[in-house]
């Protein structure tokens, strides 16, 4: 088991260095780091505070998903842990691995605790993919000579259809473990308000961190339509999510490269804004090493 944990990793690896070299021989790397550079400390930092906003967002989404209480000071703690764990040792300890580790310790429900952790994510999806497609009939005219134009829609198809097979048709209930999340989803099926807000909590979360990107973008004296930000991000952040290489690298600058040519960006900018928005995410997950070491390995005392 150990053994396989290690050669996945090792072609995620693979992955990752490929995709930056082919990136890189396409680039100078020269410009890169000198228009990285130009964005300047205040931008960075401004861009890692949006990341930490989106996060605490997060964690309010989270919060309504759970039925059992918790306080918002320790999920909020949780999620910049896994955040720091998903950004420094990526492909080792994932993030959402962490949280269920440590959430399993009040809730006592394993099943309950994936559940929640799944929901956060697939509502945040929703809103992802949902956002991506109202935009994409705005931002047709841009990309309509080119053979990538329908990815957005096939994406969104492809979500539909898993979503539909998923809860639906309840697939998942052939798998012992998975139809325990299933109890939770009936549950949560019953409170459609909760989803809703959760949904839109979710494209806030969205627009903020399309706004650092944006705001990266301006700094290093590119202009970049909103609506295509709107079109390529859900795309690009499909894509990095796949389990393919390790946090994403060289698969997200290679994206950036293919999506934004298609709009007249070079290569060596969209490699930069690719990069610079990795390297604020990076620097807004530090406070996750402060929570981790701070972190009480006793369990904190529900609310009732």
């Amino acid at each position: 088991m150990k053994l396989n944990k290690y050669l996945l990793f090792i072609l995620k690896l693979i992955v990752s260095a490929g995709s930056m070299y082919l990136v890189f021989s396409k680039t100078d790397i020269g410009p890169v780091l000198n228009t990285i550079w130009r964005i300047g400390p205040l931008m960075f930092l401004s861009a890692s505070c949006l990341y930490i906003v989106s996060l605490f967002g997060a964690t309010v989404r989270w919060k309504m998903l759970l039925p059992e209480r918790f306080t918002l000071r320790r999920l909020f703690s949780l999620y910049m842990i896994g955040s720091f764990f998903s950004s420094f040792l990526p492909g080792v300890i994932g993030g959402d691995a962490v949280k269920a580790y440590y959430l399993n310790k009040d809730a006592k429900k394993l099943s309950l605790t994936l559940a929640s952790i799944f929901m956060d994510r697939y509502l945040g999806y929703v809103a992802l993919v949902l956002m991506g497609m109202l935009a994409f009939p705005f931002a047709y005219g841009l990309i309509s000579g080119s053979p990538f134009k329908w990815i957005m829609p096939a994406i969104f198809v492809s979500f539909l259809t898993g979503s539909l097979l998923f809860f639906g048709l309840q697939l998942g209930r052939r798998f012992n473990f998975v139809s325990e999340f299933y109890e939770y989803f009936k549950m949560l099926r019953g409170k459609k308000d909760v989803i809703v807000r959760a949904v839109a909590i979710s494209a806030v979360i969205q627009v903020i961190g399309f706004s650092s990107v944006a705001l990266l973008a301006s700094a290093m004296g590119e202009d970049i339509p909103l609506k295509m930000l709107f079109v390529f991000l859900p795309i690009i952040i499909t894509i990095t999510t796949l389990p393919i290489s390790i946090s994403g690298i060289g698969v997200r600058e290679g994206a950036f490269v293919l999506l934004f040519g298609l709009i007249g960006v070079s290569p060596e900018t969209a490699t930069s804004l690719s990069l610079a928005w990795f390297f604020s995410v990076f620097l807004g997950s530090l406070p996750g090493l402060v929570f981790y070491i701070r972190h009480s390995n006793k369990p904190e005392v529900k609310n009732s």
